[in-house]
Order: C-alpha cells, then sequence, then structure tokens
C-alpha cells in the first residue's frame, strides 16, 4: 500500500475508491467461493451431495485480508496516515474493554464465550460459521477484523517510514527500536489481555508488528547492507504470485481430500500413509507440509519464469 499509494495523487478521487473497492469486493469473493468450492460435498457414507449457499463459511482468510485492507485504504486515502494511526490506536484500546466486558462474565476469552463470537452469531448463525474448532467459531470474524485493521495500517506506516528515510543505518536502528518496544509492551499486555491470534486481541497485534518491524530490518540489513541477495529468488516466487499461491494450496488440498483411493481413504490420508508417516508421525508431517510447499512452489516458479502473475 505504501508504494502503490503515491500513484493515487495522481488519480481523481471517484478512481482511488473504485479501486479500493473493487479490490476489496474481489478478494472477498475469492475468498467466499475458495470455501464454497467445490460446490458440493461429501455425507459420512461419502456420497456426494450438495453444499448450500445456506451452509458456507462468509467469514475467512481471504475475506479478512480484503476487510481489514479496505477499510484502512479507506483511513489512509481521506483521513492521512496520522489520523489513520490514531484511529489504529483507538481501536486496539477499545478492543481490550469490548472483548472483556461483552463476553461471557467467567470467561470472555474462551473458546465459546468470547464477544465475537457472539455477534458472528447474532449476524451469521452458526452455520456460516468456521467449524475446524469442533465448534461454530470463526477465527477470522467481524469483530476481531477491527484490530487486523491496526496490522494493515502498522505495515504502510513502517513502508512509508522505509521510504522516506532511506536504506541507511539509522533507518534500520530505528525500524530495530520500533519492533522491540512494540514486542515489549506485548508483552506486558499479555499479563492481562493474552496475545492471542484466534481472538486477534491488541496485544497479539502489537507483538506481530513488532516481530514484523525486527524481521523486516534483518532482511534489509543482509540483503542492502551485506549484499547477500543470492537466496531470496525462492522467497520472491511466492511474493510475486502470493494470491494465486494461496488460492493453490487451498483448493489443491480440499481435491486431495475428495479424491477417494478406496471408499474410506482420501488421497490425502493415502499420501501421508503410505509415503511420509514412515519417518515418523512428527517428522513425517513435517515433510509432508514441505513437500506440499515445494509444490505450490513449483507452481510459482513456471508462473514467474512466463511472466505470468495474477493481481487484483
Amino acid at each position: 500500500m505504501s508504494f502503490v499509494m503515491n500513484k493515487w495523487d495522481t488519480m481523481q478521487q471517484s478512481q482511488v475508491l473504485w479501486k479500493i473497492l473493487k479490490r476489496t469486493a474481489l478478494i472477498f469473493l475469492l475468498g467466499y467461493l475458495m470455501y464454497w468450492f467445490p460446490f458440493f460435498k461429501l455425507d459420512r457414507q461419502h456420497n456426494v451431495i450438495a453444499f448450500p449457499i445456506a451452509e458456507t463459511r462468509i467469514l475467512g482468510v481471504l475475506q479478512r485480508i480484503a476487510l481489514a485492507y479496505g477499510i484502512a485504504a479507506l483511513l489512509i486515502y481521506y483521513l492521512k496516515p496520522k489520523a489513520a494511526a490514531i484511529i489504529a490506536a483507538a481501536i486496539l484500546i477499545l478492543y481490550w474493554p469490548v472483548m472483556m466486558y461483552f463476553g461471557d462474565a467467567t470467561d470472555p476469552l474462551s473458546l465459546t464465550g468470547n464477544a465475537g463470537l457472539r455477534l458472528d452469531k447474532w449476524l451469521m448463525g452458526d452455520k456460516h460459521l468456521y467449524h475446524g474448532e469442533g465448534i461454530p467459531f470463526d477465527p477470522e470474524g467481524w469483530l476481531s477484523t477491527l484490530p487486523a485493521v491496526a496490522n494493515v495500517i502498522g505495515g504502510f506506516l513502517v513502508g512509508r517510514f522505509v521510504q522516506r528515510k532511506g536504506k541507511s543505518y539509522e533507518t534500520l536502528a530505528k525500524l530495530l527500536l520500533a519492533g522491540c518496544v512494540l514486542i515489549c509492551i506485548a508483552y506486558f499486555w499479555d499479563i492481562s489481555f493474552p496475545i492471542n491470534k484466534k481472538l486477534w486481541t491488541s496485544s497479539f497485534v502489537l507483538y506481530t508488528v513488532g516481530l514484523d518491524c525486527v524481521i523486516l530490518s534483518a532482511v534489509m540489513y543482509v540483503i542492502d547492507f551485506l549484499n547477500k541477495n543470492s537466496w531470496t529468488y525462492f522467497f520472491q516466487v511466492f511474493g510475486r504470485n502470493p494470491l494465486f499461491i494461496y488460492l493453490l494450496s487451498e483448493l489443491l488440498v480440499v481435491g486431495l481430500y475428495m479424491i477417494r483411493v478406496d471408499p474410506k481413504t482420501s488421497l490425502y490420508s493415502w499420501l501421508y500413509t503410505n509415503i511420509f508417516s514412515h519417518a515418523g508421525a512428527y517428522f513425517g508431517s513435517l515433510l509432508f507440509a514441505v513437500s506440499y510447499m515445494l509444490v505450490c512452489c513449483l507452481v510459482g516458479y513456471w508462473l514467474d519464469r512466463r511472466k505470468i502473475y495474477v493481481r487484483v
């Protein structure tokens, strides 16, 4: 965003607004269709049955990215970065009492008693929520999307800072210091408002933004100051087609689950049991994950070599 928004200064307001809304809508729609795919499902006897729209998950990872991007982009464009940063801080501060006082009185941060789940059930009902936790609960719910906006604004501010200050040791020092300060604050806040990804707590936001600052400063030092960049192409492959590779990783695993080797075994389970499990439960699982990631990377490599880039 910090790079792209420089181009918005030469565009009409209606054009900028259309770009933001279109990108938000497209990413949200892709995420929604991804969870609905392949638009049918298997019952317990592995028979193909309908997958009605009334049972589809509305929110999710891409949907959160879309909403957080859209809200942050509008705030920064219309209110300018300083005001957006103040609003982000206010969201994080207010999110704390909202979660503590509108959740379950005895355990407001529990999986079943948090305020985010209550809001999601009221707005969407159980059938439109994620069921991977064993109960209806969406880790990318409506309420927890608000503090995620602060992540996007934080990322924009860091990118803007690096562009304005340039690649210098002072830039690295300030970036590293900011990261350490945010991580320190997050750990103190963790005492009363725990660092929790599924609830996207305010301490989690500060912790992740702080980690990003530290990692970014380290990467900049290695690449720009030590000039050691021969190792970076592997990561560039993912960065050049992130949306496509993410969709591929999700849709491919759905396909592996849907393909049946026999009535009781999916291709996904067969691959693990007959190949990777021989390395042990934990190491075999790691090998399976790494192998799957490398398959997605090869597709990204093929796209990059042919200069094919999928963007919205």
